[in-house]
């Protein structure tokens, strides 16, 4: 990237990380002011809603302590991106919180640019704003997302109604099954390494989500655990049929190595990290959302009157250990 070049001696300032690293993110977008004030101006959209959301991640807590950085900053970013596929939003730009440790030198930060840069490119987004600053603990991001949906039509969790069947995409389970194969728990495989490390936003599934969608979150806690935040908006339960969850190959093959397929099924549907949608959809209106959808989707229940969660494999209840990931604070 251009910019000045780094001074010599001592850490990197936080003045010397924004012109160098960070001011090329905003590719000259006006509304950022080359990142020389303390704020950013967001002129309004004729006509659309302004739609915002916020992920934060922890070296140590919601990735490994030795991940490259550039990955750590692409799934920083296609997290909160996530957030707005979910939503039907159309990304334009993002805020940027970064609280680097205290011996984080140029490669680090250069290196997290760099991943920032990346998927910048490749979702249309950038940088309007933010702060650094320096932390004798782990490494610490957060990022604000902003979209754009047409005014009043963002899908929101509460939007369910009884008798809706729960619809989601893609694959189930994997992003977990990445995490552990990162730890080395289990044999590494490209693909589950892959979903762990890059999700991918499904902006894909946008035009589907606007026209049918009721409900709608994406699956970042856990499949259960997303569907009941589904449920808890709308008022609902929802029950849950774990012989329909849709997995890909390698998280088939894992599956049929478990002694308790039950356990390992709501172990799948509550890991987290797969960055999928999961939505509510109108019985009636099951066949059109799936035409419209760009890639597959699976219904896998249902919601009713009612609370909780409830999950059912080979017809028989299953009672999960836990629904999905606990946010501490």
């Amino acid at each position: 990237m251009n910019g000045p070049k780094p001074p010599r001696g001592g850490p990197p300032g936080e003045f010397e990380t924004i012109a160098r690293l960070l001011r090329p993110l905003t590719r000259d977008a006006p509304q950022a002011l080359r990142l020389l004030d303390d704020a950013a101006v967001l002129p309004g959209r004729p006509g659309f809603d302004l739609v915002l959301s916020q992920d934060a991640m922890t070296a140590g807590v919601h990735f490994l302590s030795d991940a490259p950085m550039d990955k750590v900053a692409r799934r920083l970013l296609r997290a909160g991106l996530s957030d707005l596929a979910a939503k039907a939003a159309e990304p334009f730009g993002y805020m940027l919180s970064i609280a680097w440790p205290t011996e984080s030198g140029w490669a680090e930060r250069e290196a997290f640019t760099a991943g920032l840069a990346l998927d910048g490119d490749e979702f249309g987004v950038v940088l309007l704003g933010g702060d650094t600053v320096s932390t004798p603990g782990p490494f610490t991001a957060s990022v604000t997302v902003l979209g754009w949906v047409p005014a009043g039509r963002m899908v929101q969790r509460g939007g369910a109604r009884a008798g809706d069947l729960l619809v989601v995409s893609g694959t189930i389970g994997d992003g977990w099954l990445g995490l552990l194969a990162a730890k080395g728990e289990i044999a590494a495989d490209p693909h589950l390494l892959a979903r762990f490390e890059l999700p991918a936003p499904r902006f894909d599934l946008r035009p589907a989500i606007q026209a049918h969608a009721q409900a709608s979150a994406d699956v970042s806690d856990g499949l259960l655990a997303d569907a009941g935040h589904l449920g808890i908006a709308s008022g609902l339960r929802v029950v849950i049929d774990l012989d329909a969850l849709p997995l890909s190959g390698p998280a088939g093959a894992w599956l049929q190595a478990q002694d308790d397929r039950a356990v390992a099924m709501a172990a799948l549907a509550s890991g987290g990290d797969d960055y999928e949608i999961v939505l509510a959809v109108a019985a009636d209106d099951i066949a059109a959302f799936q035409a419209a959808a760009a890639s597959p989707t699976t219904v896998l229940g249902r919601f009713e009157d009612g609370e909780g969660v409830g999950a059912r494999f080979g017809g028989a209840a299953v009672a999960p250990g836990r629904l999905g990931w606990r946010h501490g604070g």
